[in-house]
This record gives C-alpha cells, sequence and structure tokens, in this order.
C-alpha cells in the first residue's frame, strides 16, 4: 500500500481499499470464468483481522466457491507478507516470517447470461 492509502492516523490504511483490491480480483476471476466483468452484487461477510499499513505489501486472493446460472459465490483473503518500518527509515520494511490474514470476505457477483462467453470455463 502507498503512503496514498493512508488515511487514519500511524498510517493506517482504510478497509475499503482493501474491498477495492477484492472487486479486482473478482473482477479477473469473472473474466476468466464467463469472458465479462460482470457486477459485484453483495458481501455475505467481511473480517478485517490486522491493520495495514502505509508501505505494507500485499497478497489478495480470490477464489470462485460456487457458480450458479448467472450467480458466481467467491471467497477473498487478504495477507500482508511485507511490513513497513518507517520508524527505522522511511524505506525501510521486513519481509515477515508468516504471511498476516488481515481481511477475509465472500460475496456474490453476477455475470447476466447475455453477457457470458465462456460458458464457465477458466
Amino acid at each position: 500500500m502507498s503512503q496514498a492509502d493512508a488515511h487514519y492516523g500511524g498510517n493506517l490504511v482504510d478497509g475499503a481499499r482493501i474491498l477495492a483490491l477484492f472487486g479486482d480480483v473478482a473482477t479477473e476471476l469473472l473474466i476468466r470464468h464467463d469472458g465479462d466483468e460482470g457486477l459485484f452484487r453483495a458481501y455475505d461477510q467481511v473480517d478485517f483481522l490486522a491493520p495495514v499499513y502505509a508501505g505494507d505489501f500485499l497478497e489478495v486472493v480470490g477464489e470462485i466457491t460456487h457458480a450458479g446460472s448467472t450467480s458466481r459465490k467467491m471467497t477473498f483473503t487478504c495477507h500482508k507478507v511485507i511490513t513497513a518500518r518507517g520508524d527505522l527509515s522511511p524505506s525501510a520494511a521486513d519481509l515477515l516470517s508468516e504471511p498476516v490474514l488481515c481481511v477475509s470476505a465472500s460475496g456474490t457477483c453476477i455475470v447476466p447470461k447475455a453477457q457470458q462467453r465462456r460458458g464457465g470455463q477458466a
């Protein structure tokens, strides 16, 4: 995350920024699955589990867990893999020994039948 993503005191990144990344992952999954971006309908669950700060490096992953005729249920995770160490210098960072789960979520996207071009093949 960049300094521009810091929204709160202490360089804390707004959780909405992570949800935007989940939206990007959902778009890729839908294009691979259906050949269309589709639309995000709703999140069923969102858990913010650890803080994300400007300068942290994240891995964001998503998966289609169920495909209906037009709906695609998905799960998402965001792990911090590198943490900023601004206390040492503006560019200092540490590789974490284990990724830290920061956010998990699940939701549903819709791809209208008329826009489905791949027949559910990734």
